[in-house]
């Protein structure tokens, strides 16, 4: 059997035994239609060959889909517990840079933004089809908060057995704020742009650039305003300062959630003044 022989049957197994607990997760409602549908960009294998990417790895940032993992569907039936008790004005959605304002950013999270009544639904490892289905099941009803931090898309960017083109993953992004809009008519979103990670892929830095460029494009000046920091993570030489990141490379030490604050605070602060 060849190494994608066994991938394959590995993944298949995998499906199986999820789909052996699917009546545990919580009801999904319909898909929406997808508007697009993204190019797969095949990744380069350690031979030099392009691996064929399997139907279990084809994912289409515009389409909520529900992952079937323990550890998704537990934080999410939190989220949706935290938002039925109300009295959130701040949100913060996303994926683990997000989720990390629970764990290294604590300290930083209960001096800045605990005070202004914020929750911070992100879930490690998230993707915006899977953040769009967490919006359509819960995550935002019964809330009204004057602003929703946004921060999604580096994991449909990332390397693998594919990976999505900037601007597909970017058109993932635009449907998460678009329903964020419809959902919560009065709230004003802050969209925050994709953070550098490991130096691991020489092409991450300019997909990266390409990708916030883009999302760039999404402020209106009015409900919906982008702000990128990411170049505050990185030294004079563009390398990732490692002072203001975790091991990896990728998700931020409490250093780094300091210099996110202190980034995102004039932004969040003009926006919440001018909310009613």
């Amino acid at each position: 059997m060849t190494r994608g022989q066994t991938r394959s049957a590995a993944l298949l197994g995998l499906w199986v035994a999820a789909c052996g607990c699917r009546a545990e997760a919580p009801p999904p409602t319909p898909w929406r239609k997808p508007q697009t549908r993204p190019a797969v960009v095949a990744a380069t294998g350690p031979a030099g060959g392009v691996q064929a990417p399997t139907k279990q790895d084809r994912h289409d940032a515009v389409t909520p889909m529900p992952r079937r993992d323990d550890g998704y569907r537990r934080l999410h039936a939190s989220f949706v517990a935290r938002a039925q008790q109300g009295g959130i004005d701040v949100l913060f959605l996303g994926d683990s840079i997000i989720h990390g304002w629970t764990g290294a950013g604590k300290r930083v999270w209960q001096r800045e933004y605990a005070p202004l009544k914020a929750a911070c639904f992100g879930i490690p490892a998230d993707m915006t089809q899977f953040l769009l289905w967490r919006l359509d099941n819960g995550e935002l009803e019964g809330i009204r908060p004057k602003v929703v931090v946004v921060m999604i898309g580096t994991n449909n960017l990332k390397s693998g057995p594919t990976r999505m083109a900037p601007e597909d993953a970017t058109a993932g992004v635009a449907e998460v704020v678009k329903l964020v809009r419809e959902k919560l008519p009065d709230s004003r979103v802050l969209l925050l742009g994709i953070l550098h990670r490991q130096p691991k892929y020489p092409w991450m830095a300019e997909t990266v650039r390409q990708a916030n460029r883009l999302l760039a494009k999404l402020a209106d000046g009015k409900q919906v305003r982008f702000c990128d920091f990411s170049d505050r993570f990185c030294l004079p030489d563009g390398t990732i300062n490692p002072e203001l990141m975790s091991r990896d490379l990728l998700h931020l030490s409490g250093k780094g959630y300091e210099a996110w604050a202190d980034a995102m605070g004039p932004a969040l602060k003009e926006m919440l003044a001018a909310s009613p």
